[in-house]
């Protein structure tokens, strides 16, 4: 399995910590953000990886990450993103560098307690369609800032993105795994209301072709890029109790 992280946007939403720097290279207790990602990768048994940045601070995270392999990488590319243009078009990027191989995405701002390499190994027994990870959110006002499943008889019958009733407690993470199809699906994408391609979009196609499956995440799950008292509580939670950790 090939992984790629997501880690362009504008970070808008922390500034203005993020007036000199991409969001993804603020400090996480004591690291970068992206090293989290990327560990959580490693961890899983992913070690080639393509990064995904934009914007006019890309050069860092060749500074930063150089070839990899202090990270635990065997081989590390990089694409750039020209504009903001949604998860799915980014995702696209990397359709050259997946190839043939299921691939794992993972936005660079998501920080999990524990590591996420059950889940992978649940799609590589067999990988065929998609998998999501899902998070038991805190109620309604953080659901209506998330895409939420409508579960039936334990299946995802479908994503609503930010919706004003959430039809169910879970979250969808910003942790995805896919087939190689997707980028075939990505082509066939429209831009949504805010000129972006969607990964909520690609999501629902292959849950209407009943090929989705989930897992529910354990533990703590925060998104450090989603609000500046968003990105103080991951720090908090990290420096207190470590982040991607394997269970005993």
């Amino acid at each position: 399995m090939k992984g790629v992280i997501l880690a362009g946007g504008t970070g808008s939403r922390l500034k203005p910590l993020t007036e000199i720097t991409n969001k993804h290279l603020l400090p996480v207790n004591d690291r970068p953000m992206i090293s989290w990602a990327i560990e959580a990768l490693v961890l899983a048994g992913i070690d080639e990886l393509m990064l995904v940045t934009g914007g006019t601070h890309a050069g860092e995270f060749l500074r930063l990450l150089g070839n990899g392999h202090a990270y635990g990488l065997e081989r590390l590319l990089y694409a750039y993103q020209d504009k903001p243009g949604g998860i799915a078009e980014a995702l696209g990027l990397a359709e050259r560098f997946v190839g043939d191989d299921p691939v794992l995405v993972m936005l660079a701002d998501n920080i999990v307690e524990y590591s996420i390499k059950e889940a992978v190994e649940n799609f590589t027994k067999n990988p065929v369609g998609a998998r999501i990870i899902l998070t038991k959110a805190e109620g309604p006002e953080h659901l209506r800032h998330l895409g939420v499943p409508e579960v039936k008889n334990g299946k995802v019958v479908h994503i609503i993105e930010k919706p004003e009733n959430p039809p169910s407690d879970y979250g969808v993470t910003g942790i995805y795994m896919y087939e190689a199809s997707v980028f075939e699906i990505i082509k066939t994408l429209e831009p949504s209301g805010r000129g972006e391609l969607e990964i909520t979009d690609v999501n629902n196609h292959f849950i209407d072709k009943d090929m989705m499956a989930y897992d529910i995440l354990e533990g703590f799950w925060g998104d450090a890029g989603e609000s500046i008292d968003a990105y103080w509580k991951v720090n908090d939670f990290v420096r207190a109790n470590g982040a991607n950790k394997l269970r005993n």
